[in-house]
């Protein structure tokens, strides 16, 4: 058990701002998709031959076929109702429809109602937990809320060593041992939390394949011991998942939701990928909230997922 009381830096002066960083770091989807689709538009009049190029333009950019077809139907039905016709007006029916689509996933995560607030985060190896723990720290710091992190990634040493440079960078307690049980580690965090008054705790988990059964079953027993420490926790089990795998994301959520009930989802490296679209093929067929992306390397370059400021990144 350790803490690290070093202040973290400010941040540079000059920063820009989170649309900008957003609308940066969506570069590639942006050029996938937004780029494709206003050449296409620019084309003139819609016709059959315009819908079938923007159904391709759709797929390659990862929005999967099931929101690819629910797109296509709701375009379909605005150019009859509205009476559309030029393809500058199909692309503002298919922001809009995008929008609409994307709305239910913007449900900002609300830590006020426990204390603490037990956020247990899981994910595939490399999908980027344990530097979304970092950031998530910073976050809820900004918020003026107290954190305390629990190094449960008990198997790679170098998760512990990253998860004490995170606590150090952001001036809170890392509760970690060499190896051992990750469920007793997270179990002595909680309680760590309670006696010390902490807002948030977050809990680090090791990666895993979903097909990796014994280690599926592993993670629901730390969420069940995490029960035991406080009843009720946790409040939140976030699953992160790196925008780079595409589709996959798809089979991640469900394997993951039906092993430990996944409440919200992290989606990171979207700066990386020109896959940013899977965000509609989970809207559309693994709809949970999408509580936070990730646009880069800086420590504040994980926030809320907003609908429309996505949306507006990608088109404009």
């Amino acid at each position: 058990m350790f803490g690290f009381l070093k202040k973290s830096d400010a941040p540079p002066g000059g920063r820009p701002s989170w649309a900008e960083r957003l609308k940066a770091g969506l570069s590639r989807t942006r050029a996938q998709l937004g780029g494709q689709i206003a050449g296409l538009f620019r084309r003139g009049r819609i016709d059959n031959e315009m819908l079938e190029e923007l159904e391709t333009t759709l797929l390659m950019a990862d929005i999967g076929v099931a929101a690819t077809q629910y797109l296509l139907d709701e375009l379909k039905a605005a150019v009859r109702r509205d009476k559309l016709e030029t393809g500058e007006q199909l692309q503002q029916a298919l922001s809009d429809t995008l929008h609409q689509l994307l709305a239910p996933l913007e449900q900002p995560l609300d830590v006020s109602g426990h204390k603490p607030f037990i956020i247990m985060l899981a994910g595939v190896n490399g999908a980027g937990k344990t530097t979304s723990i970092g950031k998530l720290a910073k976050y809820f710091q900004a918020q003026g809320k107290s954190v305390l992190l629990a190094a449960g990634d008990t198997f790679r040493a170098a998760a512990r060593e990253q998860l004490a440079v995170w606590g150090q960078r952001n001036d809170v307690t890392v509760i970690a041992q060499e190896g051992g049980d990750p469920a007793a580690v997270i179990f002595d965090a909680v309680h760590a939390a309670k006696a010390r008054g902490i807002d948030v705790v977050l809990a680090d988990t090791a990666g895993r394949l979903p097909t990796q059964l014994h280690l599926m079953e592993e993670i629901a027993k730390v969420k069940r011991v995490i029960a035991k420490a406080e009843p009720g926790a946790p409040h939140e089990v976030l699953l992160v998942l790196d925008a780079n795998i595409g589709q996959n994301a798809l089979a991640q959520v469900k394997a993951f939701d039906d092993a430990i009930g996944v409440t919200g989802l992290v989606v990171t490296k979207l700066d990386g990928t020109a896959k940013g679209g899977v965000i509609a093929a989970i809207a559309r067929t693994q709809p949970k909230p999408l509580r936070f992306i990730g646009v880069g390397e800086g420590i504040d370059d994980l926030q809320p997922f907003r609908a429309r400021d996505f949306v507006d990144a990608l088109f404009e």
